[in-house]
């Protein structure tokens, strides 16, 4: 399975970070597995910021969970991230990650991720 993120590197203060992540070698219905979005900000670990499950199931962290959505479309075996709202504070590098474990900071539980994608949220 590989996963590749896409979307803009610069997203202006207060306004909205959408990214997409596509896979590929794998299905978004496979049963009891969970595709996620984890970031890294500058000087801290890693923070899962939502997922979603075989069967279309979202969950979100809760510190995030009132600006953030996460939706897909099997047909196109992608998932996304919207995060709305945007500070400084939310520049970071942003992942997609698939495994059979979820909402959770440690990076061993996740099975495979993509490259990664850096987003700045500036002026």
């Amino acid at each position: 399975v590989q996963l590749q993120e896409s979307g803009p590197g610069l997203v202006k203060p207060s306004e909205t970070l959408s990214l997409t992540c596509t896979v590929s070698g794998g299905s978004l219905t496979t049963a009891d597995y969970y595709w996620s979005w984890i970031r890294r900000l500058p000087g801290k670990g890693l923070e899962w910021i939502g997922f979603i499950t075989d069967s279309g199931n979202i969950y979100y962290r809760p510190s995030l969970e009132r600006r953030t959505a996460i939706s897909r479309d099997t047909s196109k075996s992608q998932f996304s991230l919207r995060l709305v709202s945007v500070t400084p504070e939310d520049t970071g590098e942003y992942f997609c990650a698939g495994g059979r474990s979820a909402g959770t900071d440690s990076q061993s539980e996740y099975d495979t991720w993509g490259q990664g994608t850096q987003v700045t949220v500036s002026s």
